[in-house]
């Protein structure tokens, strides 16, 4: 064999062993395929092969799919993987799958495709192509009906979770469950095929016979129908396994092909494949190689138990990793370890933690109130006050205890991380983990890069990040970053609505119906307006008459910061988040349109949305022109895991190729002609540019 073959080829007595070696996951490309094709035409043309075993070895089967190869001519070209399974399921030789580690997508096709299937227990089966807004293509809604039953069956397609092997053995789709050495087995169960004669099984010649499998089906139509939107895909899932219970089998393959192709077209699908390649690319930076040296994280420190801090503990906690935890007093730091233990004995109840978990969880974090207990921390965050002299005072005494090589972060969501990373004599040390409230839910992480930050720091945070389950997207320094400060334009555009016209309620819904977790204004009053008052006084102070007066402010003026008081854009019942719209804030609103001199208009819900969305573009589009973010996609990724942007639309900027750049930028050159217009309306050059040229963000 060759050995630059991605398929390995031995013979083991009168048996070939055709091993997938792709790595990292066996992604079932056009080379891989073709590879898979020579060597099972060798194995069926050599007259001392009995029976064939295909396998990945013992640690995976094939993830599936090369997502990279989607909607290019290499996913079409032969041998496609139907080809491919159409050539395994005619052999006269029988083929045994030896499945370990992952079998998904259109793996789990492929070993569909065998005669026979042995599997270690622990292997994980699934057909995950619904969380790409696709459905299997490849026979999987018709093979696994057959093989598992029509309920099992619709189960794993429509939710695209995978599940252990062991759930399926007695069923057609294994016929051996083992606890190791799958190989072996396989070899070993294929000799016994030989001995006995045995004739391979096709599962397209399996026939459904169930009676209650129609009543199943209207059940899951109404319930998918009722769940899955805005995107199309769940429920088409349903009418291709509806397919294999009603037709013949090539009929049904045959509508499968045709659903997945239109599916393909979807915008919705080409948001959730760009999100997948999206956030794996984050992960990649082009001036530190992938080998860099990482830095032993085994104890972290974090200042500050409060709602920001606590999170943070228990992002790290959940992961192993222990934490010292410091506050400035007893009362403060039991009130934070308080809420902390109320936060896991809420999952103990939902059945999501064992008291054990929440034991050892707990037994984590050290409590302190010393700074010399971060001594030996190798990383310490701080989640303190936003306001420099704050971040001046703990750096420097950070600088004094923390041991040498020790990384040491700020969480801050704007300030200036360079001037943070002066208070130090390691600024290479430095860095910005920006999380996100709650820490240990929200899925994003701001990593952000001072200018002297050393190569393996950031790697080592990049690592850190997937240790304790967080999208992370590097940031450069900036005021806000990428996310806060694309929120502020954002909130900026949401503010002129509200002056020219528009209401609070009005412009949250128009978002929210767009997509939007939550508008602008129900999002300000959950984090708290008193957060965004303090930095527009602070950038005010820095550079006066460029922050002028804001509704925003008149709302903070009469005591109104959100949900935590009870009021802010909306009043809120005691214990409760639901947002009551406030004729006290009307008259707010009011009383300043009238002393600026505005009088109201209509607006609609279109112009809402274009505005606030455009106005997330156009920041982004600059952010990428200061070389804040590396890719336009990332800037999609903060978006979409850290505000809540809707996931089928697939981040602002990608939003903005779907439309158009040129009508993007045409409704931005409208808005900045517009009388007393901010500059920022005018449409970022580099933007400019790309329509131009034809071209788009992604």
């Amino acid at each position: 064999m060759s050995t630059n073959s991605p398929v390995g080829s031995i013979k083991l007595s009168s048996i070939a062993i055709l091993t997938m070696d792709q790595p990292p996951v066996n992604g079932l490309g056009l080379v891989l395929r073709t590879a898979i094709a020579v060597q099972l035409d060798r194995a069926l043309a050599d007259p001392e092969i009995d029976a064939i075993v295909l396998t990945g070895g013992e640690q995976i089967f094939s993830a599936g799919a090369d997502v990279r190869e989607f909607g290019t001519a290499k996913s079409s070209s032969a041998p496609t993987l139907s080809d491919l399974i159409s050539a395994i399921e005619a052999s006269p030789k029988p083929i045994v799958a030896a499945i370990a580690g992952n079998c998904l997508g259109g793996g789990l096709e492929l070993a569909m495709g065998c005669h026979f299937r042995v599997a270690q227990r622990d292997a994980s089966i699934g057909l995950p192509e619904v969380k790409l807004g696709l459905l299997p293509g490849a026979g999987g809604t018709q093979r696994l009906p057959r093989l598992v039953g029509v309920e099992s069956a619709l189960n794993i397609i429509v939710s695209g979770q995978p599940v252990p092997a062991q759930k399926f053995a007695g069923t057609a789709l294994l016929d051996e469950v083992v606890e190791s050495g799958v190989v072996d087995a396989a070899v070993a169960f294929a000799c016994r095929v030989v001995a006995e004669k045995r004739a391979g099984k096709r599962a397209r010649d399996i026939k459904i016979v169930d009676p209650l499998a129609e009543p199943f089906l209207q059940f899951a139509r109404t319930n998918v129908e009722a769940t899955s939107r805005p995107f199309p895909a769940p429920l088409r899932c349903v009418e291709a396994v509806a397919n294999a219970v009603s037709k013949p089998f090539d009929e049904g393959l045959k509508l499968e092909r045709e659903i997945f192709m239109s599916l393909m077209a979807s915008p919705e699908s080409r948001a959730l494949r760009h999100i997948f390649t999206a956030e794996r690319a984050a992960s990649k930076l082009a001036d530190v190689p992938a080998d860099t040296p990482l830095r032993d994280i085994r104890r972290v420190g974090v200042i500050g138990a409060g709602t920001m801090g606590g999170g943070i503990a228990m992002a790290f906690v959940d992961a192993g990793i222990a934490v010292v935890l410091l506050e400035t007093s007893q009362e403060a730091l039991d009130r934070g370890l308080g809420t902390i233990r109320r936060n896991y004995e809420t999952s103990l109840k939902k059945g999501k933690l064992t008291q054990v978990q929440l034991d050892e969880r707990m037994a984590r974090i050290a409590p302190t109130l010393d700074f010399m207990a971060f001594a030996e921390a190798d990383l310490v965050i701080e989640a303190v006050f936003e306001e420099m002299s704050v971040k001046h005072d703990v750096f420097k005494r950070l600088d004094e205890i923390a041991k040498p090589g020790a990384i040491l972060a700020s969480n801050t969501s704007a300030l200036d991380l360079n001037r943070i990373a002066s208070f130090t004599k390691r600024p290479q040390d430095v860095i910005g983990l920006h999380f996100f409230s709650p820490a240990n839910v929200m899925r994003l992480l701001e990593i952000v890069r001072g200018a002297q930050t050393a190569p393996d720091v950031l790697a080592t945070c990049m690592n850190l990040a997937k240790r304790i389950r967080k999208v992370a997207v590097v940031a450069g320094v900036c005021d806000g970053f990428i996310g806060n400060r694309m929120v502020a334009r954002y909130g900026a555009a949401a503010g002129q609505l509200l002056m020219q016209g528009a209401s609070p309620q009005q412009i949250d819904g128009a978002l929210q119906r767009f997509g939007l977790a939550m508008g602008p204004f129900r999002m300000a009053d959950m984090a708290g307006l008193d957060i965004g008052w303090a930095a527009r006084k602070r950038r005010a102070a820095e550079d006066p008459g460029a922050q002028p007066r804001t509704a925003a402010d008149a709302i903070c003026e009469a005591g109104r910061f959100g949900q935590k008081t009870g009021a802010g854009w909306y009043r809120y019942e005691p214990g409760k988040r639901d947002p009551i719209p406030d004729p006290a804030v009307d008259e707010i609103i009011e009383q300043f349109r009238r002393e600026s001199g505005i009088t109201p208009r209509k607006i609609s819900d279109q112009e809402i949305v274009e505005r606030c969305i455009y106005a997330l573009v156009n920041e982004g589009a600059r952010i990428l022109e200061d070389e804040i973010a590396a890719r336009a996609s990332d800037v999609d990724v903060v978006y979409l895991s850290g505000y809540g942007f809707p996931r089928h639309r697939g981040g602002p900027m990608l939003y903005a190729d779907t439309m158009g750049l040129a009508t993007v930028v045409r409704a931005l050159k409208r808005f900045a002609s517009e009388p007393g217009a901010e500059a920022w309306w005018q449409p970022a050059s580099v933007l400019v540019k790309l329509t131009q040229e034809g071209r788009t963000f992604n």
